[in-house]
């Protein structure tokens, strides 16, 4: 959707520069316009800020970058002003799924609650496939969720299920998990939700009205970016149709570690940065906008890397910022580009 200039100016000044002051701790990686669509309908929205972490990627050795790079995140988070409602960390917590990474990543986490800020979270593949979830879940609880905040319904989503490739090749855990660790595992098939998460937000959503505001988390794109990288959710088409009747839907996603987005119909779709590496974007060209971030410095720990924060105002408008700790943003995405 098109907007003036003038409305850009207005969404700029009265959103992004009152709201938040994460550019203040880090520099600015981005400003989008994520929610432009007033609804036919008003509804009671308070206006809040939250922020989304992912991609971290632990391992179990100690003082490792990465554990730096999210403990950062963490810190710039916490000191925020005002401190954001809540923050959602969108997969792949550890790197192999192992217990030390999965509790050293609770408690960098548990950090938040510590400054009484409270925080939901989605697995990766990564945290997954070494005893399929098991180990997850007695750390965080069911993998998919939803919750009401302030007008808005909040959902969150497990897009990374596989049909069982392990079984019949009699692969041990270990070997599942360096399988689907792969960024191209030839052998796993494509992520979905399922049947039974498909089954479970058609419940979740059938008594909501079509003016209520909507944000989807989920680890993989609920659109078809690059499926060879799993850049995709195979069942996402389900997924946009179930969520067809709302006037405005926000999904956010992980694992692509970089920053992307697209539109599809009622829904604005938006990657995240990584804490722990940029992926180098694949060979595809987006229809919008046509602007990459730059390559990293791979002796730069701080490179690349980053997290986000999100403004929703009393219309279900909002700002999307990026933070990230170097200067990667081409100049035409300094000043925000509307969605």
């Amino acid at each position: 959707m098109k907007i003036s200039r003038r409305d850009l100016l207005k969404i700029s000044t009265t959103a992004g520069l009152t709201a938040f002051t994460a550019s203040a701790i880090s520099p600015l990686l981005g400003v989008v316009n994520v929610g432009y669509a007033h609804s036919h309908n008003k509804r009671e929205v308070i206006p809040f800020n939250f922020a989304v972490i992912g991609d971290a990627h632990l391992y179990e050795m100690p003082n490792h970058r990465f554990d730096k790079t999210l403990e950062r995140a963490i810190n710039d988070v916490i000191k925020m002003n005002p401190k954001p409602d809540f923050v959602i960390f969108i997969g792949d917590l550890a790197n192999f799924g192992k217990r030390e990474e999965l509790l050293k990543g609770k408690k960098i986490l548990d950090k938040l609650k510590k400054a009484k800020i409270d925080y939901k979270i989605i697995p990766g593949e990564h945290d997954w496939y070494l005893d399929l979830g098991e180990f997850w879940k007695s750390l965080f609880g069911p993998p998919y969720w939803s919750f009401n905040h302030k007008g808005v319904h909040f959902i969150g989503m497990n897009s990374i299920l596989v049909d069982d490739f392990w079984t019949v090749r009699d692969m041990s855990p270990w070997e599942r998990m360096l399988a689907i660790a792969e960024l191209e595992c030839d052998i796993c098939g494509l992520w979905g939700v399922g049947e039974k998460q498909l089954q479970w937000l058609e419940n979740d959503v059938k008594n909501l009205s079509p003016d209520t505001p909507i944000v989807i988390f989920t680890h993989s794109p609920l659109w078809n970016y690059y499926p060879r990288w799993n850049f995709q959710t195979k069942d996402a088409d389900e997924v946009r149709k179930i969520l067809s009747k709302f006037e405005k839907v926000i999904a956010i996603h992980g694992h692509v570690h970089q920053v992307v987005y697209n539109r599809t119909d009622n829904i604005v779709h938006i990657g995240n940065l990584a804490t722990s590496w940029p992926w180098p974007y694949p060979p595809v060209e987006l229809p919008y906008p046509k602007i990459v971030m730059h390559r990293a410095d791979p002796g730069d720990i701080y490179d690349g890397v980053g997290f986000a924060t999100t403004y929703i105002d009393d219309s279900f408008l909002g700002n999307f910022k990026y933070v990230e700790w170097a200067d990667l943003i081409p100049k035409e995405l300094k000043n925000g580009i509307p969605l």
